[in-house]
């Protein structure tokens, strides 16, 4: 099956029978439905066995699931007189990064996000999510607008990390990636970060420094790859399983480490099981954190936005000191 995790599959293969039994019923005069009903509540038991014990190494495979929602799709849903704006004016446009103005409950906001592809056609046409230093130009130039006419701001995750390609490093991807980091921490207006799949190194972090920082509860947010973590340490990327578990990739470990602020429920299975919800769980959490930051000041969010990095990794740190595990 396309887009099957190999840890659910007892589930799709029990649903698969379920499924035959209802069939085979419905076109003859066998009545099977305590066989069915017995299944059903094998299933029910199994699905939950299965995900509310899923491992960091499934929570990467669901992160990259070729179905998972993106950027558009959340704006599709969540925002509403969505209007594309394109180019950094300083070299092009990168549709690896889709950025706009919309109204999210009738309230002017701007939405900024990495952007994939769902095919190979797109997913050449978006550079796999992996933007150049001009899609992060173009991120900043509509920040700075944001900043100036005081409309919040809302940022989607989702990269395997910058383009780290001959031309990215040529047009200045370093540079880019560092002034996105410097000009994010004084914005004067509400600034909300949500992963929504993969956060991958300084590619995520360039639209990654907000007052809060929320995670869907199936993304990843790491500095490198398990794959490429596992390189680098073991010399061997099939350990990339053993890598996702040691590194604290997923949200319930970076929320217990204070690097994110909530974490937002998924869907049984997935966000891609059913985007219409995920995106309301979604709007939840951006209404009642903008309902926080619209009560304060300019000079107070960059305050805030201070004390949230600055807190970061405190507890933790201290505990080491002191032989906490």
């Amino acid at each position: 099956m396309v887009g099957e995790l190999e840890f659910e599959k007892p589930v799709t293969e029990l649903r698969k029978k379920i499924s035959e039994l209802k069939e085979f019923t419905s076109q003859s005069d066998v009545d099977l439905s305590s066989e069915i009903e017995k299944l059903e509540s094998r299933l029910e038991k199994l699905e939950s066995e299965i995900y509310t014990n899923i491992k960091p190494w499934d929570r990467v495979q669901i992160a990259r699931h070729p179905n998972r929602p993106t950027t558009l799709d959340y704006i599709e849903h969540i925002f509403t007189n969505f209007f594309e704006c394109h180019g950094d004016r300083y070299y092009g446009d990168d549709d690896a990064i889709v950025s706009g103005i919309a109204k999210f409950r009738d309230y002017p906001v701007t939405v900024i996000g990495h952007q994939r592809g769902k095919d190979t056609k797109e997913n050449i046409r978006r550079n796999f999510g992996m933007p150049h230093p001009e899609g992060y130009r173009k991120a900043l130039r509509l920040m700075k607008q944001a900043d100036k006419f005081k409309r919040p701001i809302i940022c989607f995750i989702d990269t395997k990390g910058a383009y780290p390609g001959k031309a990215a490093e040529e047009r200045g991807q370093s540079e880019a990636i560092a002034k996105n980091l410097f000009e994010m921490a004084g914005l004067s207006v509400p600034v909300i970060c949500i992963v929504i799949g993969e956060g991958g190194s300084g590619g995520a972090l360039a639209l990654g420094v907000g007052n809060y920082i929320h995670m869907l509860e199936n993304s990843t947010y790491s500095v490198i790859s398990p794959e490429g973590a596992a390189a680098l340490l073991w010399k061997d990327s099939g350990l990339a399983k053993k890598a996702a578990e040691t590194m604290k990739i997923t949200a319930p470990d970076l929320k217990e480490l204070g690097v994110i602020d909530e974490i937002i429920p998924e869907v049984k299975g997935g966000a891609h099981k059913d985007i219409r919800q995920q995106a309301l769980n979604i709007e939840k959490v951006i209404g009642d954190s903008l309902k926080q930051l619209l009560e304060l000041s300019g000079e107070e969010l960059i305050q805030h936005r201070y004390n949230k990095y600055k807190k970061i990794g405190e507890v933790s740190f201290a505990n080491e000191l002191l032989g906490v595990k």
